[in-house]
C-alpha cells in the first residue's frame, strides 16, 4: 500500500506523490501489458518499446513494492498471487485512462477507427455475425476486427471486450443490452425422420426419439427447455449422440439421425426450404432473445458506436424470426 497524503506533511507528500508517480506509472504500464500478453516480448512489441526496456520497469516497480509480480521461467510467465492481487486492483484504473484517451481521439473529426474486439457464441458467431464482418470492414476500414467465439459469456474487462453477444437479458447495470432478435428454443427433426419415426406428442414421448444432446464449454449437458401448464420444466431426455457444437447437432438432425432442441437462428432457413420440421410447439419456451452487449460509457467511442448500429440494421434485415411468426421491436 502506497502511504497516503494523510501520512506525510503536505509539502513532502506532494514530492512523494510526484516521485511515486514518475517511477510507478511506466511499471504499471509494463505490468499491465505483460500480464496481458502473457510474455515480456510481446508486451514490448504491443508497447512499441524494448524487452530490455519492460523488464527494468518491472524490476524497479517490485522493487518499489517489495513483491515480486512475475514468476519466469523459459517457457511461461506468470504472476505470482501477488502479481495477481495488484493486477486486480490497477486494471480497471489503466483501462480507464486508455479509455479516456480513445474516447478524445474519438471526438475528433474523421472516420471511426481503431481496434474492436466482438463476442459471440460459437453457433451465432460463425452463422450470423462472421458473414456479416467482410461489409462491414467495407464501409469502415479504419477498424480492425477480432472475433472471439465461446460459448461461455465473456468477461468484459478480463477478455477485452468491446461488444458482446448474449443469450438472454443480463441483470448487470454497468451493461447495456440492445435486443437484437428473438430466441425461440425450438424442437426440430427432418422429414424423413418424421416419416420413419413420428413426431413426440408430448415432452415424456422423448424418452422414445433418439435425442442429439449439447455440451456446453462448462461440460455439462445443456437440458431442453419446456413451458408446460404455464410452468417452465427443464428435461435431460436420454442422448442418442452428444456434440460440444451446435453446428454438429443441427447437421445430426439435417441427417436425420434423430431431434434436437435448437436456437431459432440455426435452423430459420432449413424450416423455410422444408428441410426441417418443428415438433412440440404448443410446449416452447419462453424466448430468450439475442442481445448486443457493451458496457455503459457516457460517450460511447465512435467505433462501437457505429458496429452496434450496423450489426443491429444488418441482423435483422436477415428476417431470421420470420418464418417463425416473430418479430423484432425497432
Amino acid at each position: 500500500m502506497f502511504p497516503t497524503s494523510h501520512d506525510k506533511p503536505p509539502s513532502i507528500a506532494a514530492d512523494y506523490l510526484a516521485s511515486s508517480f514518475t517511477a510507478s506509472y511506466a511499471g504499471v504500464v509494463a505490468f499491465i501489458a505483460v500480464a496481458a500478453e502473457g510474455s515480456f516480448a510481446r508486451a514490448a512489441d504491443r508497447l512499441g518499446v524494448g524487452r530490455s526496456a519492460i523488464s527494468r520497469s518491472i524490476q524497479k516497480l517490485e522493487a518499489q513494492l517489495n513483491a515480486r509480480l512475475f514468476l519466469r521461467t523459459t517457457r511461461s510467465t506468470t504472476l505470482t498471487r501477488e502479481g495477481e492481487l495488484f493486477y486486480e486492483n490497477c486494471h480497471p484504473g489503466v483501462q480507464r485512462i486508455v479509455q479516456a484517451l480513445e474516447d478524445m481521439r474519438d471526438l475528433r473529426s474523421g472516420p471511426p477507427r481503431g481496434h474492436l474486439r466482438i463476442s459471440a457464441s460459437m453457433g451465432f458467431g460463425r452463422g450470423v455475425v462472421a458473414p456479416l464482418l467482410a461489409d462491414f470492414r467495407a464501409r469502415y476500414p479504419g477498424i480492425s476486427l477480432d472475433l472471439l467465439l465461446d460459448d461461455r459469456p465473456a468477461d468484459f474487462m478480463r477478455d477485452r471486450v468491446d461488444v458482446a453477444i448474449r443469450d438472454g437479458r443480463l441483470e448487470d447495470s454497468q451493461i447495456v443490452a440492445r435486443r437484437l432478435l428473438p430466441m425461440p428454443m425450438l424442437v426440430c427433426a427432418s422429414p424423413a425422420y418424421v416419416r420413419r419415426y413420428g413426431k413426440p406428442q408430448g415432452v415424456e414421448d422423448l424418452s422414445t426419439h433418439a435425442c442429439i444432446s449439447f455440451r456446453s464449454a462448462s461440460g455439462r449437458i445443456v437440458p431442453w427447455e419446456f413451458k408446460v401448464d404455464s410452468q417452465n420444466r427443464r428435461v435431460s431426455p436420454p442422448s442418442a449422440c452428444t456434440f460440444n457444437d451446435t453446428g454438429l447437432v443441427l447437421q445430426s438432425v439435417l441427417d436425420g439421425f434423430g431431434i434436437a432442441q435448437l436456437a431459432g437462428h440455426q435452423v430459420t432457413g432449413h424450416l423455410r426450404d422444408g428441410r426441417l420440421v418443428t415438433c412440440l410447439e404448443p410446449y416452447a419456451p419462453d424466448d430468450r432473445g439475442h442481445y448486443l452487449c457493451y458496457l455503459s460509457r457516457r460517450h460511447l467511442p465512435a467505433r462501437i458506436r457505429v458496429f452496434v448500429d450496423y450489426l443491429t440494421d444488418a441482423v435483422r434485415a436477415l428476417d431470421l424470426g420470420h418464418v417463425l411468426g416473430m418479430s423484432v421491436p425497432a
